[in-house]
């Protein structure tokens, strides 16, 4: 894919390293960012970013840095893809904002008729539009209870919801999300994840034994007639791309269906063709009474959607939803565009490429290496976890340290996972092959040199 076609057609697709990175002028950007702005807001890499797109940023150096993040899977259209970038330009200069709920206006209306006819399942679907992915995961969590009349809410371990009070709690991990935040939100369960790699009796077991522990501690603990509604991510992103193992899904949503549970796939970091399909939960054929979205949906401009069976998402009254930005404009025309470009381009099928090549070649490497422990994902959804050589112990100082030497030499990569020992994978959809295949060969490297 050439660079006139995704990101414009003045930024080569190529990786390009004139200075140390970070570079003299990222790092006198960086200490007015430390006198500005609060430690809480950490950074990956610190390099600021002047232009981007296709499978590239380019920082205030100069250097042009291959991107395996996508921002965390947000650009996976690219960062200034053109029908985004033509939409959102026409929008600005005829209005920027009315307020949904104020005055109206038609692209708030075509994003949600496209998410209904597009997202899983046959049924009549409502979509309302929020900001992020936090926002509406807590307000899927508000349907689903005003609709049941119940209050309890089930997630599960390593999951990833968000950084409001509510989806904080839903949130499995302590550190960095909850740390000293508390208290929580009260009536949340949190269940064995059916976590293939790690999973006590061997990945084969894992999907029959996780389900049963999940539905009888549901079963003792809760009530199935109390619970409003199970969380849950399709892989589970920030705990570290975990796939669960086959059939878990499945099952959790028929128990749901059997006890008047809504069932909420939160796709927030899988959607909009990341995993090869268009939604995670279509690998198994699973239908979600709702499914959250955000990140990919509009190219990285704030904007987030829950979309569910209508006869749940209609009982709410008149005034229950809302708020000032949802739904923006601006926003809206990005998502319009970004769907468009999903469809046009096949970037579906582009997602099953970049998995093609990247899982062969990780997997004949973790065949080499001892400190690669598993290697997983769907699409281009991609992780390898990372042990002490011999066990299954997690390694997060390797992961920090391979992650820093492909920094140093111009790939962007991103850790993640409940124990710090995840390198996970996100390559913009519109990434051209030579250079998935160029940060893969620097990859091999630094995982070698570790």
């Amino acid at each position: 894919m050439s660079s006139a076609t995704h990101g414009g057609p003045s930024l080569p697709q190529e990786r390009r390293v004139v200075t140390e990175i970070p570079g003299p002028k990222s790092r006198e950007l960086f200490a007015r960012k430390r006198a500005a702005v609060p430690p809480g807001i950490g950074t990956t890499l610190p390099v600021f970013v002047t232009h981007a797109g296709g499978g590239v940023v380019v920082d205030a150096d100069g250097n042009s840095l291959i991107d395996f993040g996508s921002g965390i899977a947000v650009t996976s259209v690219g960062n200034a893809a053109p029908r985004v970038v033509e939409r959102v330009t026409r929008q600005v200069a005829d209005f920027t904002h009315t307020c949904f709920m104020v005055t109206p206006y038609e692209s708030y209306v075509r994003v949600c008729e496209k998410l209904n006819e597009i997202t899983p399942g046959d049924h009549e679907k409502r979509t309302f539009l929020l900001n992020s992915g936090a926002e509406a995961v807590e307000n899927a969590v508000k349907v689903a209870r005003h609709a049941t009349g119940r209050q309890a809410v089930v997630v599960f371990d390593h999951g990833y919801h968000g950084r409001t009070l509510l989806t904080m709690t839903l949130t499995a991990k302590n550190m960095p999300y909850k740390h000293r935040f508390g208290p929580f939100a009260p009536e949340v369960y949190r269940m064995p994840l059916a976590y293939p790699f790690r999973w006590p009796t061997g990945p084969e077991n894992c999907a029959e034994e996780a389900a049963a522990q999940a539905i009888d501690q549901i079963t003792k603990q809760i009530g199935p007639e109390n619970v409003a509604a199970v969380v849950i991510e399709p892989i589970a992103g920030e705990g570290g791309f975990i796939e669960p193992a086959k059939g878990f899904l499945p099952r959790l949503a028929e128990f749901c269906r059997e006890n008047g549970i809504v069932f909420i796939a939160d796709e927030v970091q899988t959607g909009f063709s990341r995993t090869g399909h268009l939604f995670a939960c279509e690998d198994e054929d699973v239908v979600p009474d709702i499914i959250v979205t955000a990140k990919g949906i509009a190219g990285g401009l704030p904007l987030s959607a829950v979309t569910g069976r209508a006869e749940i998402l209609d009982r709410v009254h008149v005034g229950g939803l809302g708020g000032t930005y949802g739904g923006n404009p601006l926003a809206c025309e990005a998502a319009l565009g970004v769907l468009e470009t999903i469809e046009a381009d096949d970037l579906t099928g582009r997602a099953r490429r970049i998995g093609e090549i990247m899982l062969p070649r990780l997997r004949a490497l973790a065949g080499k290496n001892p400190l690669i422990g598993d290697v997983r994902g769907r699409g281009a959804m991609i992780a390898v976890e990372l042990v002490v050589p011999g066990t299954r112990d997690p390694h997060p100082t390797a992961a920090g340290e391979i992650a820093g030497r492909c920094h140093a030499e111009g790939l962007l990569v991103l850790t993640a996972g409940t124990y710090g020992n995840v390198l996970r994978f996100l390559p913009p959809l519109v990434m051209p092959e030579h250079l998935l295949e160029e940060g893969l060969t620097i990859l091999e490297k630094a995982i070698g040199e570790v």
